[in-house]
């Protein structure tokens, strides 16, 4: 069987190219050697010209009898003269010819035996160099066939020195342009299981019975069932398509072809296109075997007359891929798996059944999801008994795989730094504020304004969403500047994972608590800074969404005024509406964040006293946690708070267990109402408002942070 396929022609062409390839390096050598032939051929008579001239015969004769000349070489075509020490040659011009030129004749057949008689006479010498003869062959071998293996043989070197390095779009070689750089992972090599894969378990569901049908086929074929040649794996980055793609090779024991979108395209049309094909033939040879192609949307993006071209290499490229995949038989077992993070620029050939069968969903993991993905991320790492996965999970909504392994690292980097053996529950959670916020600047110096400033900015955040019924609990106040930006921040936690589901109340109470800080500064500080800038975007944004995806808004009603792009991206919506409709949708936006506005200001006003309380002791300890805070308001000792991340809502919990129910806070002999300080335009002052100076604030004051970036 084996003999008949290599009689068969070859379809694809593939030996032909390669000939056709060598043939071509060895007329575009040839082509150079003669062009370099004859140019050096150019040069040398330039050369000669420049350095040498031609005398008469009979001036020759002359020179030889006047006693000029010292010795003639004798030539087939000429006589090269040497003039005596001293001689300089003038031509009738008027030219002279000193030492550094050659003066040479033609010969004249006049007889040799009576010229070599006269320079006898005058002691001329004269010789003529022996020459060997050379052959004809030897000849055309030395000035061309040489030249032309050298010249070949260094196209080969300098393209595969460019290729070992990737240079060249990683051609591979002359007799390897257009093979597949696939690299193929056995089960042993990739060492990735379901295992390893958590909080995809829907995703893991459709793919066990590709993983069943590798196993045992014939189950299959035995009913008439067709296994889906391929699955395509849709998901934000960091989601773990990749990952999960591996995981199907290793549970089914399989080789496992992996190669980027990328690698197709290269400077030279139709390279994509052969590595398709080449990709499909070695994959049919050890099958069942699985190709996983990521990042398909490079060579899969829709095909229309504004992205593509007649001969455009990628549309080539897609061409080949979908004639292959209509072409090999899926019993064989070669399944094709391809992840992408933008399906709506995919083909829509590509889609159809028949080839991509399968649509797979790699969302972001819930709360299960994410407690079952830290379990494996720290199942190498030595935890403490006082870490609570589940904490992690709630404070970490809306994060992907990657991010919560690079969580449980850097938790882990932190404890070493420490100086621990042991990952505590603070490390986790101080890795998470690292990851939203970066790390502490160490040496950033704020004035006690701008101290003041940034704390009133983060307790009036805080103080909002501790008023709020619908909020999140407070878990970190803070006013250390970070690297990230930021001059201090609001840490809330929710309690449950609240990502997919969220009322117009709680959506209403977080633009409320957004614009806690912008309001604690015109009300207790009577200023404003552009600290509030991130807090307005964040803010603008989710009424937006109110008004324009989720129909929250008495003007529209449930009329979707724009649609989701780039899904997976997060690229947001594009309006789908008329001018005029936007216009009215910036108002009510506006009706909106001016409503959450004032519910802020009034729970700023209500709370002055408790505000400042809560500000002077965080003036004092830079940090504290949501529990201190409830302490303060509530009139006990924020010391007895043991709990280091303990929340608004953590009850009694985080008090000691002999620790009076109600002690004064050492904030509250501390009075900052009555602290007089000059307003711009040197008013009278409220007993519940003090002005400020309208110094400027440093370029950004942190917004609070909601866990969710």
């Amino acid at each position: 069987m084996e003999q008949n396929d290599k009689n068969r022609p070859d379809p694809n062409g593939k030996h032909g190219g390669f000939q056709r390839g060598w043939i071509s390096l060895l007329l575009w050598s040839l082509v150079l050697i003669i062009a370099f032939n004859y140019i050096a051929s150019l040069v040398s008579e330039s050369r000669t010209a420049q350095t040498s001239h031609e005398i008469a015969y009979s001036e020759f004769k002359d020179l030889v009898r006047e006693g000029k000349i010292q010795s003639v070489s004798f030539d087939d075509r000429i006589f090269t003269i040497t003039p005596v020490e001293g001689f300089v040659y003038t031509d009738e011009d008027g030219k002279t010819y000193d030492k550094d030129y050659t003066l040479y004749t033609t010969i004249i057949p006049d007889g040799n035996e009576a010229l070599l008689a006269l320079l006898d006479e005058y002691g001329v010498e004269h010789t003529k160099p022996y020459k060997p003869e050379t052959s004809a062959l030897t000849y055309f071998m030395v000035q061309y066939v040489l030249p032309l293996l050298v010249m070949a043989g260094f196209f080969i070197l300098m393209i595969r020195l460019l290729t070992r390095n990737g240079g060249l779009g990683g051609l591979g070689g002359v007799g390897s342009v257009g093979k597949a750089n696939a690299k193929v992972y056995m089960e042993r090599s990739t060492g990735v299981t379901f295992n390893d894969v958590a909080g995809q378990d829907e995703a893991k569901e459709s793919l066990e019975e590709i993983i069943d049908f590798l196993h045992n086929p014939e189950k299959y074929t035995a009913i008439g069932a067709k296994i889906p040649k391929g699955a395509l794996l849709v998901g934000s980055p960091g989601t773990g398509k990749t990952l999960l793609a591996k995981a199907v090779a290793g549970e089914a024991n399989v080789p496992f072809f992996s190669i980027s979108g990328s690698d197709f395209v290269e400077m030279f049309v139709g390279v994509g296109a052969s590595r398709v094909r080449d990709l499909f033939s070695e994959a049919a040879k050890v099958a069942p075997c699985i190709i996983f192609i990521d990042e398909i949307d490079t060579i899969g993006k829709s095909r229309d007359g504004s992205r593509f071209g007649g001969n455009d290499e990628r549309e080539q490229t897609l061409n080949q891929l979908l004639a292959e995949m209509d072409g090999f038989d899926p019993s064989k077992g070669v399944i094709v798996l391809a992840a992408t993070n933008r399906p709506e620029v995919l083909d829509k050939a590509l889609l159809r059944p028949g080839r991509f069968d399968r649509r797979i969903t790699i969302d972001r993991p819930n709360l299960a999801g994410r407690i079952a993905t830290l379990e494996v991320h720290t199942r190498n790492i030595k935890l403490a008994e006082d870490v609570d996965l589940k904490k992690v999970a709630l404070a970490t909504a809306g994060c992907v795989g990657a991010d919560l392994a690079n969580l449980a690292n850097e938790a882990a980097l932190r404890a070493v730094r420490k100086g621990r053996k042991l990952v505590t529950q603070e490390d986790m959670l101080a890795a998470f504020e690292f990851v939203i916020a970066g790390s502490e600047k160490k040496n950033s110096v704020l004035t006690e304004f701008e101290k003041k400033l940034v704390a009133y900015h983060e307790v009036g955040h805080a103080m909002v969403a501790y008023k709020q019924k619908n909020a999140e609990p407070v878990q970190k106040i803070t006013i250390v500047p970070h690297t990230e930006g930021s001059l201090g921040y609001t840490l809330l936690m929710p309690e449950e994972d609240k990502t997919n589901l969220r009322t117009r109340d709680e959506l209403m109470a977080k633009i409320a608590v957004s614009m806690g800080g912008r309001a604690a500064e015109e009300v207790v500080m009577n200023t404003m800074t552009n600290g509030a800038s991130q807090d307005i975007q964040e803010a603008t944004a989710i009424a937006r969404n109110m008004v324009a995806m989720y129909g929250m808004s008495d003007a529209f009603g449930m009329m979707a005024l724009g649609s989701v792009r780039s899904q997976y991206l997060e690229g947001g919506y594009g309006l789908d509406c008329a001018q005029d409709t936007a216009a009215i949708m910036d108002k009510e936006v506006k009706s909106i964040l001016d409503k959450a506005y004032q519910d802020a200001v009034q729970v700023i006003r209500e709370n002055r006293a408790d505000m400042d309380r809560v500000v002077a002791y965080l003036l004092e300890k830079e940090t504290i946690t949501g529990g201190e805070m409830v302490a303060i308001i509530e009139g006990r000792d924020p010391a007895t708070v043991e709990e280091s991340y303990a929340s608004t809502r953590s009850g009694q919990e985080g008090l000691r267990p002999s620790a009076p129910d109600a002690i004064e806070a050492p904030a509250g002999h501390v009075s900052m109402t009555g602290e007089k300080i000059a307003a711009p335009d040197e008013r009278e002052e409220t007993p519940e408002e003090t002005g400020t100076e309208d110094a400027p604030a440093p370029e950004k004051d942190a917004p609070e942070s909601d866990g969710h970036e």
